[in-house]
Parts: C-alpha cells; sequence; structure tokens
C-alpha cells in the first residue's frame, strides 16, 4: 500500500507545526524547505544553510539547529525590508 504524493502531508507545514523528535536527514532538510538534494549538499559546502552535523559517514541536522535557522533567516530579511 504506497501512500500518493497528495497523502502525504505538507512538509513546510512540519516545519510551522514544530520538527519531529529525532535527527533530520538531507533528504528531510531538501523536504522542509522544498529545494532539491543538491541544494542542501552545497548550504552545507559553503556554510550558508542549517549546520549539520556527521554521525559516522552520515550527515543530520538537530531539528533545534533548523528552527535557529529559520528563525536567523526570517529576522535578517525583516531587518533588511
Amino acid at each position: 500500500m504506497s501512500r500518493t504524493r497528495s497523502a502525504q502531508p505538507d512538509s513546510r507545514a512540519t516545519l510551522r507545526g514544530g520538527l519531529p523528535d529525532r535527527y533530520l536527514t538531507p533528504d528531510d532538510i531538501a523536504e522542509i524547505f522544498d529545494v532539491p538534494l543538491e541544494t542542501v549538499y552545497q548550504w552545507r559546502k559553503k556554510r550558508t544553510g542549517p549546520p549539520g552535523f556527521r554521525i559516522g559517514k552520515h550527515l543530520r541536522y538537530d531539528p533545534a539547529d533548523v528552527r535557529a535557522y529559520v528563525t536567523q533567516r526570517k529576522d535578517a530579511d525583516q531587518e533588511a525590508a
């Protein structure tokens, strides 16, 4: 039984409603921000996106850091306006 795209919750609603209580993967970040996975890796390379960390060879993101990143970006945009 597969779920269709329309049956899946909006990933941006996840960010507004609260992030999962687990470390996030690059795929999660790409889905939440509705960007290609390659963009997530470029953010990390350029140090412009939410901070990530490695567990062995796996890249993970702390939901608290992602929330702080979003808050920081929103504040910066409001100050620039």
